[in-house]
């Protein structure tokens, strides 16, 4: 480690870079923490939160074999390429990955407060996660919702025909003897919220809630770049929060995360998780 009192005038500048810009010096220097140091703090974080969050993107979901947007071989980085989309398996036979057990992990602990997610691969419902602990900003491809009374009903449980009235979207002409709520009798949709379609404003007002009484905000596997969502990291930083990202990529460079780990989950998640797990036994 770099002794501060040794280079007295080199700090100096450091510290002056760090005013110019906007950024804190202890940001500066946990960038290029070797691995397993940051591996440790992140962990020390976690154990000693209250009210961790864990902010998901799409990286999250591609070692169970979706792709993601903004990677290297992303959906809209091949497109802006000219190339057709990666290929994945269909989308209903995708399975949750370590990365999605290893955030339930967290709730058996004790330790994860909110889950907030912007897929619609209902991985982390699957995978164990309730729904009272998790806000899916843009829907869950497996669930309807009810737009008069707010309930959640899988297309089963609403006797929905995909084949017979179509995904349900709420831009979809309602067609005469669509199902209804079982439960109130209004119009139900799916709950995946399309291009141009409004956030659900219940979940998007508890995800920025909680966003904000959080202590330790945990962004995983997602570029910041899709707005409001994004503001949440911020958000939870303004108002006190340590910030830890988790992608293997680049972000915008207004975020200022207090930890970064620019490495794949798979190397850096089961490594903190584990480490979290032993804190809590040793207490």
């Amino acid at each position: 480690m770099l002794n501060v009192y040794k280079y007295p005038y080199f700090i100096c500048h450091i510290i002056k870079y760090c005013e110019n810009k906007n950024i804190y010096f202890s940001q500066i220097y946990t960038r290029h923490m070797e691995l397993e140091k940051r591996i440790d703090l992140a962990a020390k974080w976690i154990f000693e939160s209250h009210n961790l969050v864990i902010f998901t993107g799409a990286g999250i979901s591609t070692d169970s074999g979706l792709p993601d947007y903004r990677g290297p071989d992303g959906v809209w980085t091949r497109r802006d390429m000219g190339l057709p989309p990666p290929k994945s398996p269909p989308w209903d036979q995708v399975k949750p990955n370590q990365g999605h057990y290893l955030i339930v992990e967290l709730l058996k602990m004790g330790k994860l407060d909110y889950l907030i997610s912007q897929n619609v691969d209902g991985l982390h419902v699957k995978s164990g996660i309730p729904f009272d602990k998790i806000g899916e900003l843009h829907g869950n491809m497996y669930f309807m919702k009810c737009l008069e009374c707010n309930q959640k009903m899988t297309f089963e449980e609403v006797g929905w025909d995909k084949q017979k009235w179509g995904q349900g979207y709420l831009s979809n002409r309602v067609k005469n003897g669509q199902p209804n709520c079982p439960k109130c009798g209004g119009r139900v949709v799916s709950s995946i919220v399309n291009f141009g379609d409004p956030l659900p404003g219940d979940v998007l007002e508890e995800s920025f809630r909680r966003s904000e009484k959080s202590d330790v905000f945990f962004v995983i596997g997602s570029s910041l770049v899709v707005s409001p969502a994004a503001l949440m990291p911020r958000n939870a930083q303004q108002s006190g929060a340590k910030l830890i990202i988790l992608n293997r990529g680049e972000i915008p460079p207004y975020f200022k995360p207090d930890l970064r780990f620019n490495e794949d989950i798979v190397e850096v998640l089961p490594l903190i998780v584990d480490k979290v797990k032993k804190k809590m036994v040793s207490t």
